[in-house]
């Protein structure tokens, strides 16, 4: 799971004691725990994961400012790898970003955490909107960059706004993987959607 990120850009790395790699894995896996066990996210606090996970609070806080936090990092280490593009062009980086979708879906699907999960975070405003800054704006302004990259490389018409677009690339797949979750999400759904797509937004060539 991909824990430091965050956390490190909180504090001094010089400072402290050695942050263990298996104190961190005990606190994870007393999240997913109290998860399992079917413990709502609201009722999880600092201070019943920390007897979980047999560590004292002040460990949990040396880490994670909060349990929004730690619950962000816990998702997103359950969650796919966010993708590495391949840079060669729009329409490829539009396709790593959409098949990265893809999976997330199917993994969202077979985990009844997750699942749950998710369902709780949008009656926490508080959790829902750390899980926004953190992990679904990055992503959104990825999407903006590559499609901003297209129209500077002549791949895309340049009078399209941009937020709009990246929506209609992105919604499709949202739509299949979250609303329709009886809907399959077949390898090469990606390609489809990007390719219908650029159909009809490619630059007019004379």
């Amino acid at each position: 799971m991909r824990l430091a990120d965050s956390r490190d850009r909180q504090g001094c790395p010089g400072r402290g004691r050695p942050r263990s790699e298996a104190v961190e894995r005990a606190i994870v896996e007393g999240v997913m725990k109290l998860l399992e066990d079917g413990v709502p996210l609201a009722d999880i606090s600092i201070e019943r994961l920390a007897r979980t996970a047999g560590v004292g609070k002040a460990t949990i806080y040396r880490r994670w400012s909060g349990k929004e936090e730690l619950f962000v990092d816990v998702l997103r280490g359950a969650e796919p790898a966010d993708p590495e593009l391949p840079g060669v062009s729009m329409r490829d980086d539009l396709v790593a970003l959409l098949e990265s979708l893809r999976r997330r879906g199917l993994v969202s699907r077979s985990s009844a955490i997750l699942h749950n999960v998710y369902a709780q975070m949008k009656s926490s405003p508080k959790l829902w909107a750390a899980y926004d800054a953190t992990v679904i704006a990055p992503r959104r302004q990825l999407g903006f960059d590559v499609l901003r990259r297209g129209q500077e490389n002549g791949e895309l018409r340049d009078d399209i706004d941009i937020e709009l677009l990246n929506d209609m690339f992105v919604g499709p797949m949202l739509v299949r993987s979250v609303m329709r979750p009886d809907t399959e999400l077949p390898e090469g759904l990606a390609e489809q959607i990007v390719d219908t797509l650029l159909e009809g937004l490619r630059p007019d060539r004379p």
